[in-house]
């Protein structure tokens, strides 16, 4: 029941594939790093009962910059071109801002990946962005 709210839920905002392949790649970076911390945090709690300061460090190791920077290496050769497209995209987005802990190169790969996400996501490719989400984190404890 309540899985069918949620799809309900999600149903309601539908993105046409040109509306999605027009949003700027910092939109889909934006969404992709919901999306990517949300999927950290239920990985990390199914784990076991942790206290929030340890879960929070651990989270830490999965979605800072540098850490999806070399996620987005190591997964670069399971990405179709579409996606090593958006990867691009996002890559090449002018932020206008880098975070304190990290260098300009891992900032424009982590936002490559984060678009990555939120592009998959905004499409509803669910079975997709659920195997990229899989092996992004299997090398990253």
């Amino acid at each position: 029941m309540v899985e069918k709210k949620i799809s309900s839920f999600l149903d309601k905002f539908d993105f046409s594939e040109n509306t999605i392949n027009s949003l700027s790649p910092l939109v889909l970076a934006y969404v992709g790093d919901a999306v990517y911390e949300v999927y950290v945090r239920v990985y990390l709690v199914s784990n076991g009962n942790t206290p929030v300061h340890l879960l929070h460090k651990r989270s830490i190791s999965f979605v800072k910059a540098k850490a999806q920077c070399e996620i987005i290496h190591r997964i670069m050769n399971f990405l179709t071109e579409e996606e090593l497209d958006v990867v691009r995209r996002g890559r090449n987005a002018k932020s206008g801002t880098i975070p304190k802990n990290a260098d300009v190169t891992e900032y424009k790969y982590a936002t490559g990946f984060e678009s990555l996400i939120g592009f998959l996501y905004l499409k509803k490719n669910y079975e997709r962005l659920m195997y990229i989400l899989e092996i992004s984190i299997s090398g990253g404890e």
